[in-house]
């Protein structure tokens, strides 16, 4: 059998888990990722819990197909020919968010911003550095985000994961590897879908006066008006990229309609219609151009993910 007509059969059988509402086809992801780029997906599901995360990797291993797992899609890149395959987004059904003591219960798809409103509600201190961070909190655990001093990784107490046989399993703290922008997740093929967080108790008027100068530090720098996929580049050792980037001379150069932000230098912004393609020229140019001035390389923090 040729790909084509197994991933149709795979897709068949997802039919009979998802409702219609949560599987669709031919997906332009430019719709799912906080960028606005990206060409179309194969098929495109939104589970709503643990289960069907395990009944859907389950189907999608015994078709053998492939498939990418996103969260809000703030710190990606699709490229232009878009992903082949199943993509699972994990959207607001999976963006639920409990308290249980000083602890939280999320879904893997609960965004940053409003995990840190919860904890405040609550009174309860650690994630006031996530108010800002554009993503949910699935994406923030895969690659232990971080701002301000502040990172997942001091306040995850446990993720529940599907691995790609079917199994769920528990990893506790100690499991998951957590280094800069690093976890274990991006060595496995184990699917996050629900994180438990320890926070401690605090006063509820400290916490809002932090989280509201975090979030004036934050729109005053940044382009949070214009589509973008968050910080383009990894910090370099001793420098900061955006810094590197300005005394350059960079600020403003466009490729196509992929701008280097002329607020924030770090951010490349799409300020119409860029393709991936032109995102990808510009920050080749940026890192070419970065280079020849101070010696130092940049890489991007942003994930490529699909076909040129």
């Amino acid at each position: 059998m040729n790909h084509m007509s197994i991933l149709n059969d795979c897709i068949k059988k997802l039919q009979t888990i998802l409702p219609d509402d949560r599987l669709l086809l031919n997906a332009p992801m430019s719709e799912q990722t906080t960028f606005k780029i990206g060409g179309p997906a194969d098929c495109l599901v939104f589970p709503a819990s643990v289960s069907e995360v395990k009944a859907i990797l389950n189907t999608i291993k015994a078709y053998n197909v492939p498939y990418t797992i996103i969260g809000n899609g703030s710190n990606i890149l699709v490229l232009d020919k878009g992903i082949r395959g199943i993509v699972i987004k994990f959207a607001e059904q999976m963006s639920y968010i409990n308290d249980n003591n000083d602890s939280i219960i999320a879904g893997c798809g609960a965004l940053l911003a409003d995990l840190s409103h919860f904890a405040a509600d609550k009174s309860l201190t650690g994630l006031e550095f996530a108010v800002g961070i554009p993503g949910s909190i699935g994406g923030a655990v895969y690659m232990n985000a971080g701002a301000y001093n502040g990172d997942i990784k001091t306040v995850v107490k446990s993720v529940t994961a599907v691995s790609a046989a079917g199994d769920i399993i528990k990893y506790s703290d100690d499991k998951l590897d957590f280094g800069y922008r690093q976890s274990i997740f991006q060595h496995n093929a184990n699917t996050i879908c629900e994180i438990e967080l320890t926070l401690h108790k605090g006063a509820k008027s400290d916490i809002l006066a932090i989280m509201d100068d975090l979030t004036k530090r934050r729109e005053s720098k940044q382009p949070l008006e214009m589509p973008s996929a968050g910080s383009t580049f990894k910090r370099p050792p001793g420098y900061y990229a955006g810094t590197l980037i300005e005394q350059t001379g960079l600020k403003g150069l466009s490729v196509g309609d992929a701008q280097v932000s002329t607020k924030h230098a770090g951010f490349v912004v799409n300020t119409g219609h860029a393709t991936a393609q032109n995102v990808l020229d510009l920050i080749h140019k940026v890192q070419e151009k970065v280079y020849e001035k101070h010696g130092v390389k940049l890489y991007p923090e942003v994930r490529l993910i699909g076909e040129k």
